[in-house]
């Protein structure tokens, strides 16, 4: 019989175990512990493990280490691979083995960037393709996460044609390739766009060994200059001149062709090296030239509208797309020198006569000056010599004025006809620009279209008067109007200037006249046929006393001057006087 008083428990006895009937020893626990323990991976904390993505919701991603427990990763980490998914392989660094729920913490992001800059580097030296997420938009590109870390996309390695719109591509997972790292700033530069050059640089190739001239092609504007539109031609660009896109004037290529618009091309030249490809788009239409009125000819009256306006004329489209020039110097029988734009502007509509025709040269002249009737048709009977007219003042020159009588007829009045008393140095001196002036026809030269004119001879010759009053010897008053180099000029009455030369302005009391002084002065000199008055002032009061001297000075005896006279005869002439003086004695 057994004695349950003397019965004593077990210290280490597990109760709970018992009643759950899991009761195993102490020895057996630690055994199951170590056997559990093996059967899991070692873990240790800031470590970068490879693990793999169990299950996937709109905030967590479960990955799986091969820990005693799984590890939460925030979806927001894996913005950059959209098509991440269940049972895909992924790095993650743990950041706490259990938290205080027994969770183990691990980061996707951290893990990338532990390794980042090896990755970034290694793809640039072996020119790998890989993927980055385009975060957002910045100045001048985007900013891509790769491998964690920004790297920066030019706005013109994103694509082979010009982006308009960037917003566009935020929020994308693209391929790229690195193409610059600096690596003191830590700064990556990555361009989708070599991707496309690389691929597109074979089909070039191909495209371009199979163009020929003249070849008609379908093409899209990819971009317009102010120069010209370049042409995607499904791979390789081209480009049609602004002065191909059409037969008439483009100020604009815009005026022509759009952004995206489809049209055909012909090739016009292309260089297989340089990859460059000439293009037209006006030679798939007939030359306008050659719609031209086949029965039009020189002489012929057109209508037209001005296009382009230029200093030396003007440019009239007189059929579409077919111009003609109008030289600023058939636009008026004016032979003043004048801008084309003094007389039209564009916009403006004109009737114009042909002038010169050339349909192989495709060039035209026109004149409108003919439309009205030449004025040196009749001008001898117009403007007969010695005819008195009033002109106006259009241009001087050193040697004299140019003077219009009506639109296209113009005659010189040369500085010396001007006047018939005054000195003029330019005629500037006499008149101005624009004013009237009374003149005389002096001649006509009908083939040079030129006329001689006069304005003095308006008048009478006063020299034909001064002539009796000027007289050599007669002094005048007059005023100093001038020093000149070699003297002076003087004003005398009736508006008559004489030159008095330097040494014959001395005054009496030894000091030099002045300008602006009013003296009397002798005439040493009178040319009516050159018109020249030569004066002195210093003669008008040397001359007297020159006299006076003379009448003051004392008569020498005559007694020597017999003497002398006696003493220059010759023996002969001393007898005949000898033989006198008997014949007076004897008397």
């Amino acid at each position: 019989m057994i004695d349950y008083k003397n019965i004593q428990p077990l210290d280490d006895f597990d109760w709970n175990a018992y009643e759950n009937n899991t009761l195993e020893t102490k020895e057996s626990k630690e055994q199951t512990e170590q056997a559990y323990a093996e059967t899991l991976g070692k873990v240790n904390e800031n470590e970068v493990v490879e693990g793999k993505v169990i299950s996937i919701n709109k905030r967590e991603v479960v990955v799986s280490i091969g820990f005693k427990s799984d590890g939460i990763v925030p979806v927001s980490e894996f913005r950059y691979n959209p098509e991440l998914k269940v049972g895909d392989p992924v790095e993650v660094y743990i950041e706490n083995q259990e938290d205080k729920r027994g969770q183990l913490i691990l980061s996707h992001k951290k893990a990338r960037l532990s390794k980042a800059w090896d990755r970034v580097n290694k793809a640039l030296e072996d020119k790998e393709i890989i993927k980055g997420f385009i975060k957002c938009r910045t100045k001048g590109g985007m900013i891509v996460d790769v491998f964690g870390i920004e790297a920066f996309l030019p706005g013109s390695q994103i694509d082979l044609k010009p982006i308009r719109d960037y917003d566009v591509f935020v929020g994308k997972t693209m391929e790229f390739q690195v193409v610059k790292i600096n690596q003191e700033y830590k700064n990556v530069v990555v361009s989708h766009k070599a991707l496309i050059e690389a691929e597109l640089e074979a089909q070039k190739q191909e495209i371009i060994s199979k163009l020929e001239k003249g070849q008609v092609l379908e093409g899209t504007v990819k971009n317009i200059a102010s120069y010209g539109a370049f042409i995607d031609l499904g791979g390789v660009d081209g480009l049609i001149h602004i002065t191909d896109l059409s037969w008439g004037r483009v100020n604009d290529p815009h005026e022509v062709v759009e952004l995206d618009q489809k049209l055909n091309v012909v090739i016009l030249d292309f260089d297989e090296e340089k990859k460059r490809i000439a293009l037209g788009l006006k030679q798939l239409t007939p030359h306008p030239w050659d719609a031209l009125d086949p029965d039009l000819k020189v002489g012929d009256k057109v209508h037209g509208k001005v296009v382009v306006m230029a200093d030396y004329g003007a440019f009239v489209e007189v059929a579409p797309s077919v111009e003609g020039l109008i030289h600023v110097s058939e636009m008026s029988w004016s032979q003043h020198l004048r801008s084309a734009q003094d007389f039209l502007k564009v916009g403006d509509e004109v009737d114009a006569v042909i002038l010169t025709l050339d349909r192989e040269s495709r060039k035209m002249s026109l004149g409108i000056k003919q439309l009205k009737e030449d004025p040196w048709k009749d001008i001898e009977s117009k403007y007969p010599i010695g005819s008195k007219h009033t002109g106006k003042v259009r241009n001087f020159t050193s040697f004299g004025i140019f003077v219009e009588l009506e639109e296209g007829v113009d005659g010189l009045i040369h500085i010396s006809d001007l006047s018939w008393t005054k000195k003029i140095k330019h005629p500037s001196e006499f008149t101005q620009l624009g004013a009237d002036i009374e003149v005389v026809v002096l001649e006509i030269d009908t083939e040079g279209r030129r006329l001689s004119l006069g304005h003095k001879q308006l008048e009478e010759n006063p020299w034909d008067a001064f002539e009796g009053t000027f007289t050599v010897g007669s002094v005048h008053e007059g005023t100093i109007t001038e020093l000149v180099e070699k003297g002076a000029m003087v004003q005398l009455e009736y508006g008559v200037e004489g030159f008095v030369a330097a040494k014959q302005l001395q005054k009496e009391d030894g000091s030099k006249a002045a300008e602006g002084e009013k003296l009397p002065f002798k005439v040493l000199e009178f040319n009516k046929d050159s018109h020249r008055i030569v004066l002195s002032h210093t003669r008008t009061f040397e001359e007297p006393e020159r006299k006076e001297r003379k009448a003051a000075a004392p008569k020498k005896e005559e007694g020597p001057k017999i003497q002398n006279q006696a003493a220059t005869n010759s023996l002969g002439d001393n007898d005949a006087l000898a033989a006198l003086k008997a014949q007076m004695d004897q008397e």
